[in-house]
């Protein structure tokens, strides 16, 4: 093998690999079964969380026949559920605090302060994560299923409203003054 100038080792002729659109973070991975006359037939579901970083999430679940065929479909399935959040570029958190219940999953979001960190578990977590949320406090109540927390918090992430921005206080040039 030749030796590259960086003196790495391949031949890939110098060939970068692209870097996905969306990182992507495995929440559940299960062996599911079918009882038939012959026997049983096992597939896999796979449940993921794809995201961007800069505001874009989605959740995915999908069965294939074996493990990577359920990946890829769960991936193609969490692009179509895309939601876009509008997040303050400054604090890099979400604009209010909100409670959402989806099945029997509540989640409870909070804004965090700077430098608070991601305050968060298990599926929540994730969700946030990719989405780039770097300062946030969450709760998870109820259902412990990873996919139902997970679309609880995506539900939750998709009612967020836009916090309008502030409006300059006038200066006392600008402001006229009364008639006397």
């Amino acid at each position: 093998m030749a030796t590259k100038q960086d003196g790495r080792k391949g031949k890939s002729g110098g060939m970068r690999r692209e870097r996905p659109e969306y990182e992507q973070k495995m929440l559940d991975l299960s062996r599911v079964t079918r009882v038939v006359k012959g026997g049983r037939r096992f597939r896999f579901r796979a449940t993921l969380v794809i995201g961007n970083r800069k505001g874009k999430v989605g959740v995915g679940v999908a069965k294939g026949s074996d493990v990577s065929d359920s990946i890829q479909k769960a991936y193609n399935d969490a692009k179509k559920n895309l939601i876009t959040v509008a997040l303050d570029t400054e604090t890099m958190t979400i604009p209010h605090a909100v409670l959402v219940k989806l099945g029997a999953a509540k989640v409870l979001l909070k804004p965090g302060f700077k430098g608070q960190g991601v305050i968060a578990g298990g599926a929540v977590r994730a969700v946030v994560d990719l989405l780039g949320v770097k300062d946030i406090v969450s709760k998870s109540l109820g259902a412990s299923n990873p996919l139902n927390v997970a679309r609880a918090t995506v539900k939750a992430l998709g009612t967020l409203k836009t916090p309008k921005k502030m409006i300059a206080p006038a200066t006392p040039a600008s402001v006229a003054e009364p008639a006397k």
